[in-house]
């Protein structure tokens, strides 16, 4: 047996553990070797793009530059919204030279350059001190050429003011697109707060606010571009690099006719009303007009407290738009959509019912327009003479819930597939919706209150434009707006076609043969206009008041209880291509009660002879005080005049307009839609049983 001696055995146990030791510390360090490696490998390769573009943001800063906005045109292809040239000022603070006192002498030869007013001088401090060295602070916007010149000219006396061109929107047609474009405004803080896109508050931008500017915002938008420059560690510019050019947003191509839309802006005249105007073929608007309203290149640049106060006191709401959003009993204008419901039901075309002038219904009396009565009258004479007698009669007989289906068929109560964010689609009562809403049973006044477009009914214009189409066209048609949403091959109407054949006769001799719409001919050869009139109530007549003043007529009355005047038709009447709507707001049975149809036969007049139209215009246009913009300017003026107290004296004369921002600017056109809503709630209004139990009409 070999023995080992102890010092042999302790040399190999010393050379085991340092071996395990050396493999183990060997193992670890290339371990460790190995992750640096794929770090740097990852960093490297993988995030190169990353640590690159975070380099490149220190080295290099970018000011966003607003991207042009997508132009909005007609169906012809011309503009309906588009883009104009804007000079603008603005201050790179890093560029400032001179400190304080530097910065105090930019701004004050600035202030004479640009007639800045001392708030104007106070902002652009304020966003100085806030902003960082490279961002651009707003001076002024949308200035003359001159001024712009005047600066550019100065450059060497003004280091860091930088004169801009960029582009701001424009609305050649001005008020008379104002609640089918909308505006566009500088994003608030809400706005800016959800998204925290810096593109919201980089200077000169602007997005929609209202109307189609707001609804097609993604695809208006476009692009924005950068201006870059090269910085160091602390934000001084080194030098400017190319600039990435924005990419402009993608035109919008509407069903509206530019030409009619200013048309019938105009037409339109002083009144507070609306029209719409749709092709029978298709369903496309292709004009849709509510005045007065707003002039959107004002909006658009910021207006005045003063216009804006103007414009939310004016009792004619100018900044609501009342195509889709004004409800409005349809008065007359249904009797074509019941006599449809009517052969529907089963009454005969040439059953008659006597009219007297008035119709005791238990302990109430209903009455016709005419006191004295049309005598016995068909269908097709009660929708001529707009009877109001033989409609209670055949709807008591029957019942108003045999109506309330053909009236949602025909487009009534019904809410459209358009971008328009604010759609009011009013009300088509029946038993069922009266006992659901106000937890009563329907009443046969309730019914007779109906049958002629009174009590609950409310409509906006483009329903009632939309029944005026499908009766013409025999039709589902659905209304469009946008050239490529337009929708094709409605299908039919539920409906015998010699019912619809009965009706559109009746229209025609609403017009043509002895009805209630003769001012409403059309003066064209060969073209015949078919229609139907209509008044609302908007108050309630009692027989107190027929005996002891009589009945006061709607010129002597206040403009808010004045009826509603209202119009629907379609031509040619023999093939019919165009349908309209006309609804003017408290001006039926007025000095001008002949103002609706006309207004609806020079709007269809400007369709098959334009010339013939605009002689027309030219004719009544200048008793109105001039064109659209002449009388705006007037307005604002007169307005001014009336606000401004008397200057006292050795007073100095300062402009006190400050332009607004977005917020109040949709407030006021907030405030406008609830007005309206308040005072469009459905309820028993106009020719409603009185409390000695009598009803008072005065005409169809």
């Amino acid at each position: 047996m070999i023995r080992r001696s102890p010092r042999i055995v302790t040399e190999a146990m010393q050379t085991y553990s340092f071996s395990r030791r050396a493999w183990l510390l060997g193992t670890a360090q290339a371990g460790v070797g190995v992750l640096l490696a794929a770090r740097m490998g990852w960093l490297a390769i993988a995030q190169n793009e990353k640590y690159n573009l975070l380099a490149e943001s220190n080295r290099v800063n970018l000011t966003m530059i607003p991207p042009r906005r997508g132009w909005i045109i007609d169906r012809h292809g011309a503009p309906i919204a588009n883009n104009r040239t804007d000079f603008r000022i603005d201050i790179i603070p890093d560029r400032l030279e001179g400190g304080d006192a530097g910065r105090d002498r930019v701004l004050g030869l600035l202030t004479r350059l640009l007639d800045l007013t001392p708030d104007d001088v106070e902002r652009i401090r304020i966003d100085l001190k806030g902003a960082a060295g490279f961002q651009p602070v707003q001076v002024a916007e949308n200035i003359s050429w001159d001024r712009f010149a005047a600066i550019s000219l100065r450059q060497p006396e003004l280091p860091g003011v930088a004169p801009t061109r960029g582009f701001a929107r424009a609305y050649p047609a001005g008020a008379a697109v104002a609640h089918l474009t909308g505006y566009v405004g500088a994003a608030n803080a809400e706005q800016f707060k959800k998204t925290r896109d810096p593109l919201l508050v980089t200077p000169g931008f602007k997005l929609g606010k209202d109307g189609l500017e707001k609804q097609l915002e993604t695809q208006l938008r476009g692009t924005p571009g950068a201006k870059r420059v090269e910085v160091t560690a602390r934000g001084k510019v080194v030098a400017e690099l190319p600039t990435r050019a924005d990419v402009p947003g993608k035109t919008q191509r509407l069903t509206i006719d530019a030409g009619l839309q200013e048309y019938a802006a105009r037409r339109l005249g002083t009144n507070s009303g609306s029209t719409v105007v749709m092709d029978c073929r298709t369903g496309e608007m292709l004009a849709m007009v509510s005045m007065p309203a707003y002039d959107p290149n004002s909006f658009s640049d910021g207006i005045s407290h003063l216009e804006w106060k103007m414009l939310s006191d004016d009792d004619h709401v100018p900044l609501m738009n009342k195509v889709t959003q004004g409800l409005y009993p349809p008065g007359s204008t249904v009797k074509p959509m019941n006599g449809l419901a009517l052969l529907a039901a089963g009454v005969g075309a040439h059953d008659r019912i006597v009219c007297s002038g008035a119709l005791r219904v238990g302990t109430g009396i209903f009455h016709c327009h005419k006191k004295g009565g049309h005598g016995p009258l068909d269908l097709k004479g009660a929708i001529e003479q707009s009877c109001d007698i033989y409609f209670y009669e055949m709807i008591r007989r029957l019942g108003y819930d045999k109506i309330a289906p053909i009236a949602r068929m025909v487009g009534l109560g019904q809410k459209f597939d358009l971008p328009i964010a604010t759609q009011r689609y009013g009300t088509v009562p029946d038993s069922e919706w009266k006992l659901r809403k106000y937890k009563h049973n329907w009443t046969v006044a309730d019914g007779l209150n109906a049958s002629i477009g009174q009590g609950y009914v409310l409509a906006n214009p483009l329903q009632l434009a939309v029944m005026a189409a499908r009766i013409a066209s025999g039709r589902t048609l659905q209304p469009s707006l946008l050239a490529n949403h337009v929708h094709l091959d409605a299908p039919a109407l539920p409906v015998a076609s010699d019912h619809l054949a009965i009706v559109r006769d009746a229209m025609y001799g609403v017009i043509n043969q002895g009805g209630t719409g003769a001012a409403a001919r059309m003066l064209v050869p060969g073209v015949a206009i078919a229609g139907k009139t209509g008044t609302a109530q908007v108050r309630r007549i009692t027989m107190a008041e027929r005996r002891s003043t009589g009945v006061i007529k709607n010129g002597q009355l206040p403009f808010k209880m004045r009826d509603h005047a209202l119009f629907v038709g379609f031509a040619p009447a023999d093939n019919p291509r165009y349908a309209i709507a006309v609804v003017l707001e408290h001006n039926g049975h007025t000095v001008r009660n002949l103002d609706t149809p006309m207004i609806g036969r020079d709007i269809m007049t400007y369709l098959f002879d334009r010339d013939r139209a605009m002689k027309s215009l030219a004719d009544v246009e200048p008793t109105w005080g001039g064109d659209i913009g002449t009388r705006m300017t007037a307005q604002a003026a007169a307005y001014r005049a009336a606000q401004s107290p008397p200057p006292a004296a050795n007073a100095t004369k300062t402009d006190a307009t400050v332009p607004s921002d977005s917020d109040a600017v949709e407030a006021a056109t907030d405030l406008a839609n609830q007005t309206q809503a308040a005072l469009a709630t459905p309820g028993p209004v106009g020719n409603t049983v009185a409390e000695d139990g009598t009803t008072e009409r005065s005409e169809p």
